[in-house]
């Protein structure tokens, strides 16, 4: 199956996947540099005193959103073409949790264990281990809840369309929603380290 580049703007598969590599290099770099290989950085998140996670994937689902439906309207990159997985809510919200869990737990997420394993933790290393581990034993249980995996199926649907409005709508929605995700999170994040700094805890 063609990629979205190739069926869009006359790119080669072999340039298509160069382009996937040089910018999954320079992901991988940014969030490092963003602190996002360190555990502590991505853990606060859950005790209230750095959301920077939060701030930082938000800001990029934010980008690609408007990206999205920028190149959409242009005729440049149609949302058709676009590979997307069926909704399925149930399960899904139930693998969301678990990867909270997961997350909480140890403390990265499967995108940022690999920049920390890249960048030579430990931690990360025995993490990407476990996440191996998982998959095999999904793999392996999968027919005794394949029939609950594939419930309530919604197919390829956006978000414009699950809420029945136009995508004219529904995206300044998520960008309001964004800014005032960002105040609120501030606000916690400033009263959060003001306790901590009245008990003389390192916020």
């Amino acid at each position: 199956m063609d990629l979205p580049l190739i069926l869009n703007s006359g790119f080669s598969q072999g340039a298509e996947l160069v382009a996937a590599l040089v910018i999954g290099f320079g992901f991988g770099f940014v969030l490092e540099r963003a602190g996002f290989g360190h555990a502590k950085n991505l853990t606060s998140i859950f005790y209230g005193r750095d959301f920077r996670v939060m701030r930082v994937m938000f800001t990029a689902i934010l980008v690609a959103m408007l990206g999205v439906y920028a190149l959409d309207l242009v005729g440049v990159m149609p949302i058709a073409n676009l590979g997307l997985l069926s909704t399925n809510l149930g399960p899904q919200l139930v693998g969301g949790l678990l990867l909270g869990v997961g997350f909480i737990v140890g403390g990265y997420c499967p995108g940022t264990s690999l920049v920390a394993v890249a960048s030579g933790k430990l931690d990360a290393i025995f993490f990407v281990g476990g996440i191996f581990l998982g998959v095999v034993g999904f793999e392996v249980a999968y027919p005794a809840f394949a029939t609950w995996h594939q419930t309530g199926g919604l197919g390829r649907v956006l978000l414009h369309e699950y809420f029945g409005v136009s995508s004219a709508v529904m995206v300044p929605a998520v960008v309001l929603f964004a800014v005032g995700a960002f105040a609120a999170v501030g606000r916690i994040e400033r009263r959060v380290r003001a306790g901590l700094t009245a008990r003389g805890v390192e916020p």
